[in-house]
Protein backbone atom coordinates (compact mmCIF):
# COMPACT_ATOMS: atom_id res chain seq x y z
CA UNK A 1 0.00 0.00 0.00
CA UNK A 2 1.32 3.44 -0.93
CA UNK A 3 1.76 5.59 2.19
CA UNK A 4 -0.25 8.78 2.48
CA UNK A 5 1.67 11.88 1.38
CA UNK A 6 3.40 13.85 4.09
CA UNK A 7 2.20 17.43 4.49
CA UNK A 8 4.54 20.30 3.72
CA UNK A 9 4.18 23.94 4.76
CA UNK A 10 6.05 25.94 2.12
CA UNK A 11 6.60 29.46 3.42
CA UNK A 12 7.99 32.35 1.37
CA UNK A 13 9.81 34.85 3.56
CA UNK A 14 10.24 38.61 3.11
CA UNK A 15 6.92 39.61 1.58
CA UNK A 16 6.96 43.43 1.17
CA UNK A 17 10.75 43.76 1.33
CA UNK A 18 10.65 45.03 -2.27
CA UNK A 19 8.10 45.17 -5.12
CA UNK A 20 9.76 42.39 -7.12
CA UNK A 21 9.74 39.99 -4.18
CA UNK A 22 6.10 40.69 -3.36
CA UNK A 23 5.05 40.30 -6.99
CA UNK A 24 6.83 36.95 -7.26
CA UNK A 25 5.28 35.65 -4.03
CA UNK A 26 1.78 36.66 -5.14
CA UNK A 27 2.29 34.88 -8.47
CA UNK A 28 3.32 31.69 -6.66
CA UNK A 29 0.31 31.94 -4.35
CA UNK A 30 -2.02 32.32 -7.33
CA UNK A 31 -0.40 29.28 -8.94
CA UNK A 32 -0.94 27.17 -5.79
CA UNK A 33 2.78 26.75 -5.16
CA UNK A 34 2.94 28.24 -1.63
CA UNK A 35 0.95 27.69 1.55
CA UNK A 36 2.33 30.55 3.65
CA UNK A 37 4.12 33.87 3.39
CA UNK A 38 5.80 35.89 6.10
CA UNK A 39 5.43 39.67 5.85
CA UNK A 40 7.84 42.47 6.72
CA UNK A 41 5.36 44.91 8.19
CA UNK A 42 8.24 47.26 9.00
CA UNK A 43 8.80 47.82 5.26
CA UNK A 44 7.64 51.12 3.71
CA UNK A 45 6.04 48.99 0.98
CA UNK A 46 3.86 47.10 3.46
CA UNK A 47 0.61 49.14 3.32
CA UNK A 48 0.43 48.96 -0.49
CA UNK A 49 1.61 45.36 -0.74
CA UNK A 50 -0.79 44.30 2.03
CA UNK A 51 -3.70 45.57 -0.07
CA UNK A 52 -2.44 43.52 -3.02
CA UNK A 53 -2.04 40.41 -0.87
CA UNK A 54 -5.39 40.71 0.88
CA UNK A 55 -7.51 39.09 -1.91
CA UNK A 56 -5.21 36.03 -1.85
CA UNK A 57 -4.88 35.66 1.91
CA UNK A 58 -7.79 33.26 2.41
CA UNK A 59 -5.91 30.55 0.53
CA UNK A 60 -2.69 30.70 2.54
CA UNK A 61 -1.33 31.36 6.02
CA UNK A 62 -0.18 34.97 6.31
CA UNK A 63 2.26 35.85 9.06
CA UNK A 64 4.54 38.53 10.48
CA UNK A 65 8.28 38.50 9.75
CA UNK A 66 9.49 40.40 12.80
CA UNK A 67 12.52 42.57 12.00
CA UNK A 68 15.03 43.99 14.46
CA UNK A 69 18.03 44.55 12.16
CA UNK A 70 19.23 46.96 9.47
CA UNK A 71 15.88 48.60 8.64
CA UNK A 72 14.23 51.78 9.96
CA UNK A 73 11.89 50.90 12.86
CA UNK A 74 8.20 51.69 12.98
CA UNK A 75 8.45 53.41 16.35
CA UNK A 76 11.03 55.50 18.22
CA UNK A 77 13.80 53.31 19.62
CA UNK A 78 16.13 55.57 21.60
CA UNK A 79 18.50 52.78 22.59
CA UNK A 80 18.13 50.14 19.86
CA UNK A 81 18.03 52.56 16.91
CA UNK A 82 19.09 56.04 18.09
CA UNK A 83 20.00 57.04 14.53
CA UNK A 84 16.78 55.80 13.00
CA UNK A 85 18.07 52.43 11.79
CA UNK A 86 18.08 49.14 13.68
CA UNK A 87 21.46 47.48 14.33
CA UNK A 88 23.24 44.89 12.23
CA UNK A 89 22.57 41.24 12.99
CA UNK A 90 26.06 40.81 14.45
CA UNK A 91 25.52 43.72 16.82
CA UNK A 92 22.08 42.48 17.83
CA UNK A 93 23.46 39.02 18.57
CA UNK A 94 26.35 40.47 20.59
CA UNK A 95 24.05 42.60 22.73
CA UNK A 96 21.65 39.68 23.19
CA UNK A 97 24.38 37.41 24.54
CA UNK A 98 25.90 40.07 26.77
CA UNK A 99 22.61 41.03 28.38
CA UNK A 100 22.53 44.54 26.92
CA UNK A 101 19.40 44.40 24.77
CA UNK A 102 16.96 47.26 25.50
CA UNK A 103 13.89 45.28 26.49
CA UNK A 104 11.45 48.20 26.35
CA UNK A 105 12.58 49.22 22.86
CA UNK A 106 12.26 45.69 21.54
CA UNK A 107 8.87 45.13 23.14
CA UNK A 108 7.54 48.41 21.71
CA UNK A 109 8.86 47.73 18.21
CA UNK A 110 7.45 44.20 18.08
CA UNK A 111 4.09 45.56 19.23
CA UNK A 112 4.20 48.20 16.47
CA UNK A 113 4.93 45.55 13.82
CA UNK A 114 2.05 43.42 15.05
CA UNK A 115 -0.23 46.47 15.00
CA UNK A 116 0.80 47.20 11.40
CA UNK A 117 -0.37 43.74 10.36
CA UNK A 118 -3.65 43.98 12.25
CA UNK A 119 -4.34 47.44 10.79
CA UNK A 120 -3.80 46.14 7.25
CA UNK A 121 -5.74 42.88 7.57
CA UNK A 122 -8.25 43.60 10.31
CA UNK A 123 -7.28 40.43 12.14
CA UNK A 124 -4.31 38.80 13.88
CA UNK A 125 -1.67 37.01 11.81
CA UNK A 126 -1.84 33.28 11.22
CA UNK A 127 1.71 32.90 12.52
CA UNK A 128 4.79 34.84 13.63
CA UNK A 129 8.46 34.33 12.82
CA UNK A 130 11.55 36.52 12.53
CA UNK A 131 13.58 38.11 9.76
CA UNK A 132 17.01 36.48 10.03
CA UNK A 133 15.48 34.40 12.85
CA UNK A 134 15.79 37.23 15.39
CA UNK A 135 12.67 36.02 17.22
CA UNK A 136 14.75 33.12 18.55
CA UNK A 137 17.53 35.17 20.15
CA UNK A 138 17.93 35.26 23.95
CA UNK A 139 15.76 37.94 25.56
CA UNK A 140 13.95 38.53 22.25
CA UNK A 141 12.33 35.09 22.40
CA UNK A 142 11.06 35.79 25.92
CA UNK A 143 9.55 39.09 24.81
CA UNK A 144 7.97 37.47 21.75
CA UNK A 145 6.52 34.60 23.77
CA UNK A 146 5.10 36.97 26.39
CA UNK A 147 3.54 39.32 23.83
CA UNK A 148 2.25 36.34 21.86
CA UNK A 149 0.55 34.81 24.89
CA UNK A 150 -1.06 38.12 25.91
CA UNK A 151 -2.19 39.39 22.50
CA UNK A 152 -3.29 36.12 20.93
CA UNK A 153 -4.73 34.25 23.91
CA UNK A 154 -7.58 32.02 22.78
CA UNK A 155 -6.69 32.39 19.08
CA UNK A 156 -5.02 29.78 16.91
CA UNK A 157 -1.92 31.78 16.00
CA UNK A 158 1.24 29.76 15.35
CA UNK A 159 4.88 30.37 16.16
CA UNK A 160 7.45 29.30 13.57
CA UNK A 161 10.27 27.47 15.32
CA UNK A 162 13.46 26.71 13.39
CA UNK A 163 14.90 23.74 15.22
CA UNK A 164 15.64 20.39 13.60
CA UNK A 165 17.53 17.21 14.54
CA UNK A 166 21.30 17.63 14.46
CA UNK A 167 21.71 14.37 12.53
CA UNK A 168 19.33 15.59 9.84
CA UNK A 169 21.39 18.77 9.38
CA UNK A 170 24.58 16.78 8.86
CA UNK A 171 22.92 14.29 6.51
CA UNK A 172 21.59 17.16 4.38
CA UNK A 173 24.98 18.83 4.18
CA UNK A 174 23.70 22.31 3.32
CA UNK A 175 25.03 25.34 5.25
CA UNK A 176 25.72 23.05 8.22
CA UNK A 177 27.25 25.60 10.66
CA UNK A 178 24.48 28.12 10.01
CA UNK A 179 21.74 25.50 10.29
CA UNK A 180 23.19 24.22 13.57
CA UNK A 181 23.26 27.74 15.05
CA UNK A 182 19.70 28.53 13.98
CA UNK A 183 18.45 25.17 15.23
CA UNK A 184 20.13 25.66 18.61
CA UNK A 185 18.30 28.97 19.04
CA UNK A 186 15.08 27.30 17.94
CA UNK A 187 15.22 24.74 20.70
CA UNK A 188 15.16 27.52 23.27
CA UNK A 189 12.14 29.12 21.64
CA UNK A 190 10.32 25.80 21.38
CA UNK A 191 10.66 25.29 25.13
CA UNK A 192 9.20 28.73 25.81
CA UNK A 193 6.38 28.24 23.33
CA UNK A 194 5.53 24.87 24.84
CA UNK A 195 5.44 26.31 28.35
CA UNK A 196 2.91 28.93 27.23
CA UNK A 197 0.82 26.59 25.08
CA UNK A 198 1.75 28.34 21.84
CA UNK A 199 1.29 26.06 18.79
CA UNK A 200 4.36 25.48 16.63
CA UNK A 201 5.39 23.67 13.45
CA UNK A 202 6.68 20.15 13.96
CA UNK A 203 9.84 20.28 11.86
CA UNK A 204 11.80 22.88 9.91
CA UNK A 205 14.20 23.05 6.95
CA UNK A 206 15.34 25.48 4.30
CA UNK A 207 18.47 27.04 5.80
CA UNK A 208 21.07 27.93 3.16
CA UNK A 209 23.88 30.46 2.90
CA UNK A 210 23.00 31.57 -0.67
CA UNK A 211 26.50 30.80 -1.95
CA UNK A 212 25.84 27.16 -2.89
CA UNK A 213 26.78 26.00 -6.36
CA UNK A 214 24.04 23.38 -6.45
CA UNK A 215 20.89 24.33 -8.37
CA UNK A 216 18.00 25.21 -6.09
CA UNK A 217 16.14 22.11 -7.29
CA UNK A 218 18.89 19.95 -5.76
CA UNK A 219 18.89 21.95 -2.53
CA UNK A 220 15.13 21.65 -2.24
CA UNK A 221 15.33 17.87 -2.68
CA UNK A 222 17.73 17.76 0.27
CA UNK A 223 15.33 19.82 2.40
CA UNK A 224 12.62 17.20 1.76
CA UNK A 225 14.77 14.10 2.14
CA UNK A 226 13.83 13.28 5.74
CA UNK A 227 10.09 13.22 4.84
CA UNK A 228 8.60 14.09 8.25
CA UNK A 229 4.92 14.94 8.26
CA UNK A 230 4.34 18.60 9.06
CA UNK A 231 7.68 19.82 7.73
CA UNK A 232 7.94 23.60 7.24
CA UNK A 233 10.39 24.70 4.55
CA UNK A 234 11.21 28.38 4.26
CA UNK A 235 12.08 29.82 0.86
CA UNK A 236 13.02 33.22 -0.57
CA UNK A 237 11.62 33.58 -4.09
CA UNK A 238 11.60 36.94 -5.80
CA UNK A 239 12.16 39.08 -8.85
CA UNK A 240 15.28 41.22 -8.47
CA UNK A 241 14.85 45.00 -8.59
CA UNK A 242 16.73 48.06 -7.39
CA UNK A 243 14.63 48.30 -4.24
CA UNK A 244 15.69 44.81 -3.21
CA UNK A 245 19.36 45.45 -4.00
CA UNK A 246 19.24 48.57 -1.81
CA UNK A 247 18.21 46.69 1.35
CA UNK A 248 19.34 43.07 1.00
CA UNK A 249 22.46 41.32 -0.36
CA UNK A 250 20.48 38.23 -1.44
CA UNK A 251 19.32 38.92 -4.99
CA UNK A 252 20.02 36.39 -7.76
CA UNK A 253 19.32 33.32 -5.56
CA UNK A 254 15.78 34.66 -5.12
CA UNK A 255 15.26 34.61 -8.88
CA UNK A 256 16.57 31.02 -9.00
CA UNK A 257 14.16 29.93 -6.28
CA UNK A 258 11.26 31.60 -8.04
CA UNK A 259 12.09 29.96 -11.37
CA UNK A 260 12.09 26.50 -9.78
CA UNK A 261 8.95 26.95 -7.70
CA UNK A 262 7.05 28.42 -10.67
CA UNK A 263 8.26 25.76 -13.10
CA UNK A 264 6.96 22.40 -14.21
CA UNK A 265 9.52 20.33 -12.29
CA UNK A 266 8.43 21.44 -8.81
CA UNK A 267 5.02 19.69 -8.60
CA UNK A 268 6.48 16.45 -9.97
CA UNK A 269 9.41 16.60 -7.56
CA UNK A 270 7.04 17.21 -4.66
CA UNK A 271 4.91 14.19 -5.55
CA UNK A 272 7.98 12.03 -6.12
CA UNK A 273 9.27 12.95 -2.64
CA UNK A 274 5.92 11.89 -1.13
CA UNK A 275 4.63 15.34 -0.16
CA UNK A 276 1.50 17.38 -0.55
CA UNK A 277 1.26 21.06 0.35
CA UNK A 278 -0.57 21.83 3.59
CA UNK A 279 -1.47 24.69 5.90
CA UNK A 280 -0.32 25.24 9.50
CA UNK A 281 -3.60 23.97 10.90
CA UNK A 282 -3.29 20.67 9.01
CA UNK A 283 0.45 20.19 9.17
CA UNK A 284 1.41 21.89 12.43
CA UNK A 285 2.67 20.17 15.53
CA UNK A 286 1.78 21.20 19.06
Amino acid sequence: MTPAPARLILCADDYAIAPGVSRAIRALIEAGRLTATSCLTVSPFWPEHARELHPLAAGIDTGIHLALTDLPPLGPLPRLAPNGRMPSLHRLIATAYTGRLPVTDIRNEIACQIDAFVTAFGRPPDFIDGHRHVHQLPVVRDIVADLFAKRFAGRRVWMRVCDEPIAAIFRRGVAVPRALAISSLGRGLRRRAGAKGIPTNRRFAGVRDFTERLPYRDLFARFLAERPDGLLVMCHPGHVDSDLAAVDPVTDPRADEYAYLAGTEFPADLARAGYTLGRFRFAGGQ
